[in-house]
């Protein structure tokens, strides 16, 4: 599913695979993953896994828990992501690093051109347009409201971030059974055909209407 690279000053002090359900992390022996520092709480943060997805929420810890140089709550781990707690950094790793997309952001005026990752510190490389697009259905997104009206993005790769970042960002990934929307980070959750999502991902269907971020979207599947 996925791994974890802990180190400090540079130096990998463990690697932990992700299989459990909840992975948790601290300063205490019974967590998975222990990290014994003063700067760690005794129960500091938790991973939790729900189908392909990595959440990390931070347990109300001492000095909290950074996802690249920025404090989280609880937030979505994107392949390369560094989990940030006191000295020691986190780096995961996703299972399988080439196919997750970049994440893209809907800003007004920039008519639905892709900008730069939110949660990366660096832009992951471009896949070499010799690779095959993905197998499965394809699906896409068509803007109906804003700046961006019209416009329509062709979800080719497994996971596809959307939002505006401090505001609301919600991600659509591919699986096996369909397409899954998930809330990602924002105090209000996105919604389907006006309803809010009141469990971390909900399936979506060919016509749904996405609304996120004051944004209205429509789900397509081919």
């Amino acid at each position: 599913m996925g791994k974890l690279v802990v180190s400090l000053d540079g130096v990998v002090i463990k690697d932990v695979q992700i299989t459990k359900d909840k992975t948790t992390l601290g300063r205490r022996p019974y967590n998975d993953i222990v990290i014994d520092n003063l700067a760690v709480s005794g129960e500091h943060a938790v991973l939790q896994m729900l189908g392909n997805d990595v959440f990390i929420e931070d347990l109300n810890s001492t000095n909290g828990t950074y996802i690249n140089g920025k404090a989280i709550k609880k937030q979505m781990l994107v392949h390369n992501d560094t989990v940030e707690i006191g000295k020691y950094k986190i780096k995961y790793l996703a299972e399988d690093a080439g196919n997750y997309e970049q994440t893209m952001i809907m800003r007004p005026g920039s008519a639905g051109v892709p900008q730069a990752p939110v949660h990366r510190s660096t832009p992951m490389p471009d896949l070499a347009p010799s690779m095959p697009p993905a197998a499965g259905p394809s699906a896409s997104i068509k803007v109906l409201s804003g700046a961006a009206a019209g416009r329509a993005v062709t979800l080719t790769k497994v996971v596809t971030t959307v939002g505006k970042p401090g505001v609301q960002v919600a991600s659509i990934t591919r699986r096996p059974t369909g397409y899954v929307l998930a809330h990602v980070e924002g105090t209000s959750r996105p919604s389907i055909n006006g309803v809010p999502l009141v469990t971390e991902t909900a399936p979506l269907a060919n016509g749904d209407l996405i609304e996120l971020a004051g944004t209205q979207m429509q789900f397509i599947h081919h």
